[in-house]
């Protein structure tokens, strides 16, 4: 299936409102007809944009191998998780960075270092965890698993899967190919502990800049990821005390200069954070940027069904999900088809992904559904490719590398099995640059790219 190109006929802030309160809130269990529902024109990619006029030049920091950070838990190694130079000068802890004029896109959600280890069988027993599944825990259970896990090996690293995704995108624009540098941000809560202050440097040496100022007497969360033989990850997710993210002058300031603007699903498990995410999602809106929403995962969509359709039906003009996440949304049966979910919330959404491990992808666009078959690999670690897929594909808004809604999918893909084919879930330098080339090289040209696209530009009123 091919698309047009599409171009603007309205204001970016005429489309949203009246556009989707057209489609139900909350969508029922019958797919709808065509027909009967009002929906954007069919999106088409492009000669998008690049709105950065200059590159960001973060300073490199030194990082200090942490043990015992914030609380007494136990031991904590630390991984340096460099993957490569990033190209960054190196200068004193927390050096002053070079604000752009405006973000390429800025990630919204939780700001949480992972400790990962391998385990076998007979710890999760021990400890009454169930295999396979992420829950979240308060600070007498962290405390209780890693006190266990002493003596094991494991390692720290600013973990989450939004920034993986930015890490991707920075590096895969770190170069002038396609245009100048990406300029890309998170904003996102951590303490001022030093658990806080190395998630920071992390990012900060993947040129990432971390927007938020750390909560004074905060406590940065965490995530533990147990790994068993059988590749099967157990997760328990620890929020801290830093764990709400405040709309505050800063964050507005931020979004009104942001050409995407991504939401994080594990974001709806903070307390009284659907409001900053609406207050967030409208800005972006006013300003005619795109909203992109990750689901994240089953239970988070479980337990906060609402407010996820809240900004979904209201503001999302992209959604990322696995087959799983994505018919929980749908409030699908397990044996539903993925090409069948993405048609359905095609309905709702302009452009939504949905991800089938080694089956390959479905893009789902005004009720109809892309196959997007796997790239191959050899895989290694599945884990970050979800992530790296996402990454691609606003990678190709962006640069304008993808001239229809096919080879969107098909240079997500390709980062996904780059990601699949090595271990750990981040896309690395080498490889980075090497698939930024490559991109550029196949794409045949396109026209001009504008600096000022809103999302009308992609979407048409």
């Amino acid at each position: 299936m091919y698309f047009s190109l599409l171009y603007p006929t309205s204001p970016p802030h005429t489309r949203s409102k009246s556009l989707r309160s057209a489609v139900p809130l909350f969508p029922p269990p019958s797919r709808p007809s065509s027909s009967s529902l009002k929906t954007h024109q069919i999106p088409t990619t492009h000669s998008l944009f690049y709105c950065s006029p200059r590159r960001l030049g973060i300073p490199r920091c030194s990082l200090s191998r942490i043990r015992g950070a914030g609380e007494d838990d136990g031991d904590e190694d630390v991984d340096d998780d460099d993957d490569g130079e990033d190209g960054i000068a190196e200068e004193g802890e927390m050096g002053a960075s070079v604000v752009p004029e405006r973000w390429d896109v800025l990630g919204l959600g939780q700001a949480m270092v992972d400790f990962s280890g391998m385990v076998d069988d007979e710890f999760l027993e021990r400890l009454e965890l169930e295999k396979g599944t992420r829950k979240v825990v308060n600070h007498e259970e962290r405390g209780r698993v890693l006190r266990a896990m002493d003596g094991c090996s494991y390692k720290a690293a600013a973990g989450g899967s939004l920034s993986n995704s930015l890490v991707a995108l920075a590096r895969l624009g770190s170069r002038s190919i396609g245009g100048p540098p990406l300029n890309v941000a998170m904003a996102g809560s951590i303490g001022n502990d030093p658990l806080g202050s190395f998630y920071r440097t992390k990012l900060r040496r993947a040129n990432v800049n971390f927007l938020s100022a750390p909560i004074k007497d905060g406590t940065t969360g965490t995530v533990i990821v147990l790994t068993t033989p059988d590749a099967q990850r157990t997760m328990l997710a620890y929020q801290g005390t830093s764990s709400t993210v405040d709309y505050n002058a800063c964050l507005a300031n931020a979004i009104s200069k942001t050409s995407i603007l991504v939401v994080e699903g594990y974001l709806f498990e903070l307390p009284d954070t659907i409001r900053t995410i609406t207050k967030a999602c409208g800005e972006a809106h006013r300003n005619g940027s795109l909203v992109a929403v990750t689901a994240s995962d089953v239970s988070c969509i479980e337990a906060h069904y609402d407010d996820f359709w809240e900004i979904i039906g209201n503001y999302a003009d992209i959604v990322f999900a696995n087959s799983e996440e994505a018919r929980a949304l749908c409030h699908f049966s397990p044996n539903e088809s993925p090409d069948s979910v993405a048609r359905y919330l095609g309905h709702f959404v302009p452009l939504v992904s949905v991800t089938d491990g080694p089956k390959g992808s479905y893009i789902g666009v005004k009720g109809e559904a892309v196959y997007i078959p796997p790239s191959p690999c050899v895989p290694v670690d599945t884990c970050g490719a979800g992530d790296a897929y996402a990454s691609g594909i606003l990678y190709t808004f962006l640069r304008g590398v993808a001239t229809d809604v096919k080879s969107m999918g098909t240079v997500a893909a390709k980062l996904a099995a780059t990601v699949v084919g090595q271990q750990g879930t981040r896309l690395r330098v080498q490889d980075a640059g090497a698939l930024a080339e490559s991109f550029a090289f196949h794409h045949n040209g396109s026209a001009p790219v504008p600096s000022d696209v809103g999302s009308d530009h992609i979407f048409g009123s």
